[in-house]
């Protein structure tokens, strides 16, 4: 199974040293969080099974919630727990959210098209939604807009 990384993240995903958005995805999803420090403490076949294991079901989003606290345990990380958003904003594909819409506006972009948005998968609405929080990630907006076809 290939993993679904994104371009954006290219220069750092082959080594996989920073958290990919997949796994981000998933650790939200399971109510987890996870530090850089954790993720670079664990080898790289615990980092291959976060990025590769499901959260389909609750039932896999459970296993993999079990499987990140027993990686915490064994590299002796804090399982650093957070609220699971039942209906997170970028889950609406009929409206973009407005942190992502202010942060287009913020660039001279215009806000992305509702129809353009609605057409992203939940991973891509996710990670444009995440693109707008942090100083280290507004980089890479831009070129995940261009990506995922929302702008030139």
């Amino acid at each position: 199974m290939e993993a679904p990384f994104f371009e954006f993240e290219a220069e750092f995903v082959r080594s996989l040293r920073c958290v990919p958005m997949v796994v981000r995805f998933k650790l939200d999803q399971c109510g987890l969080k996870l530090s850089l420090r954790a993720w670079n403490l664990f080898d790289d076949s615990v980092r291959g099974r976060l990025v590769v294991l499901p959260t389909t079901t609750p039932a896999d989003t459970a296993r993999y919630r079990d499987f990140v606290v027993a990686a915490l345990e064994a590299v002796e990380q804090p399982v650093v727990q957070v609220e699971v958003e039942p209906l997170p904003a970028w889950m609406n594909r009929s409206a973009v959210p407005q942190p992502v819409a202010r942060k287009a506006r913020s660039l001279d972009l215009g806000e992305p098209e509702p129809a353009l948005w609605s057409n992203l998968n939940p991973l891509q609405r996710f990670a444009l939604t995440k693109l707008t929080r942090g100083s280290n990630e507004n980089s890479k907006f831009l070129p995940a807009l261009r990506e995922f076809g929302l702008t030139v």
